[in-house]
């Protein structure tokens, strides 16, 4: 059945995302080890994160089983909101400690749908995601442009996206 079959679509807990509470209603997918939640400052539409549910701060520092499972629920959320949002590629990234960028202290893979001609030059989605980072680490501030959603446009778009996972048969 592969982690396709282990995606979970709802349930009634949260989970904690570094120092930060993620509200169950922002969550959109599980597997037995990661877990897929909307993102506060999104750089794209459809920019999510995948991430451990056990707090790790580097991507060494997870088992074997944690990495796969991480990265086979990263796949099956690209794959959905890639159509979703009308994208015709994805991004997926992980900045893995403080020197490459990392502000939150728990590994997360972000997944931005792309288009075509969305940043000039193309690589420039890094920095934007670098911003967004460090926005979280320093309360938010950092680009006062991109502005927090609220919980209820979070949990609204959490919502559409649950849609997109079938409940698990086994």
């Amino acid at each position: 059945m592969g982690a396709w079959g282990r995606v979970w679509a709802g349930g009634a807990e949260g989970f904690r995302f570094g120092p930060w509470p993620v509200a169950a209603g922002e969550v959109f997918a599980r597997s037995r080890h990661a877990v897929a939640f909307v993102n506060l400052k999104p750089v794209v539409p459809g920019h999510v994160l995948v991430s451990p549910l056990r707090c790790v701060p580097r991507f060494a520092e997870l088992e074997g089983d944690e990495v796969a499972d991480l990265w086979a629920l990263a796949q099956a959320v690209g794959a959905r909101v890639e159509p979703h949002f009308g994208a015709e590629g994805l991004t997926l990234a992980i900045q893995d400690g403080a020197a490459a960028g990392q502000t939150v202290p728990h590994v997360h893979v972000h997944v931005l749908p792309r288009r075509a001609g969305d940043f000039k030059p193309n690589d420039k989605i890094y920095d934007a995601i670098d911003g967004g980072e460090k926005g979280l680490a320093e309360g938010l501030d950092a680009e006062p442009e991109r502005k927090p959603r609220t919980a209820e446009e979070m949990a609204a778009e959490a919502t559409i996206l649950r849609g997109l996972f079938p409940a698990a048969s086994d």
